[in-house]
């Protein structure tokens, strides 16, 4: 038995990528679920991988289901195929799109194959083996602060100190009034002399 390392990047940023580590034997459905898990997204959405090469073309599909749109070659399911039998060298890549409405796209690079002596056998795989970057919210945005600025705005009334400087800032809006009527008389002849201005699909693998 071998066991398989590879490195899931999202499309998007590929500084954010996780890795997970799968059995030969297994097949895609559990590799499906190491990935979103990986990437805390729920499991209630259509999904397929392609294989795929170095300049990222998609190939055969290996799908969850056989979907209603045209094929070039007819899909592998998920649940029957295994990883193994897709691998056909060590630098094997796959494309894995999650939410035909989202487009979720995920690269998928095999960057290590672990024999069985040198693997953890009291796991239980597939697992998870490393998590760089924060990963894209399957539902919205992430704030930077989330429930701790609510926590902050809360104990320190910011919401009211949005509406006004308090009295601080009233007595120096007031001294600001006043010079402004000082000055009134010197900024209107001023201004009477300026002058105005106008502002893929690609074939099977």
């Amino acid at each position: 038995m071998a066991f398989l390392k590879f490195r899931i990047y999202w499309e998007e940023d590929d500084a954010i990528y996780r890795d997970v580590v799968v059995k030969h034997t297994q097949n895609f459905t559990e590799l499906n679920d190491i990935i979103l898990k990986a990437f805390e997204f729920d499991q209630k959405h259509d999904a397929t991988f392609f294989r795929s090469n170095d300049i990222w073309k998609r190939g055969r599909e290996i799908s969850k289901a056989v979907y209603e749109k045209e094929y070039i070659a007819p899909p592998l399911l998920m649940e029957e195929t295994t990883i193994g039998s897709e691998i056909i060298d060590t630098n094997q890549h796959f494309i894995f799109l999650y939410d035909f409405v989202k487009s979720w796209t995920f690269l998928i690079e095999l960057i290590q194959v672990i024999k069985n002596a040198d693997a953890d056998m009291s796991l239980e795989y597939p697992i998870i083996s490393r998590i760089e970057g924060v990963g894209p919210m399957q539902y919205g945005t992430k704030g930077l602060l989330g429930k701790t600025f609510a926590d902050i705005e809360e104990k320190y009334d910011l919401s009211e100190a949005k509406e006004g400087f308090g009295e601080e800032g009233e007595d120096a809006e007031e001294g600001d009034n006043d010079k402004d009527d000082n000055d009134d008389d010197s900024t209107e002849d001023s201004d009477s002399n300026a002058e105005g201005g106008e502002f893929f699909e690609g074939e099977a693998f």
